[in-house]
């Protein structure tokens, strides 16, 4: 089986301020992108967006994964009722 996969990119650590305190995120470009592109329709920074999934995250979670689950839930089809 041959796949065509998307550009794919090691993930990229930026520095983003939460609530006045600084910490980095290590993301993959493609997840950048969504995020800012998710951030856009909603009229929001990237910035504004990574705080508030920062803030509706349980403990448990890192913020990174937070990140990836909140844009791959934009992006996939709703689930189906079976």
């Amino acid at each position: 089986m041959t796949l065509d996969l998307p550009p794919l990119s090691p993930p990229r650590k930026r520095s983003v301020t939460i609530d006045g305190h600084a910490t980095s995120v290590s993301l993959e470009d493609a997840f950048w992108r969504a995020a800012a592109d998710a951030a856009a329709a909603r009229g929001i920074t990237r910035a504004q967006l990574i705080a508030a999934i920062d803030h509706a995250r349980p403990p448990e979670v890192g913020l990174a994964t937070a990140l990836r689950l909140f844009l791959f839930a934009q992006l996939a089809p709703p689930p189906r009722a079976d």
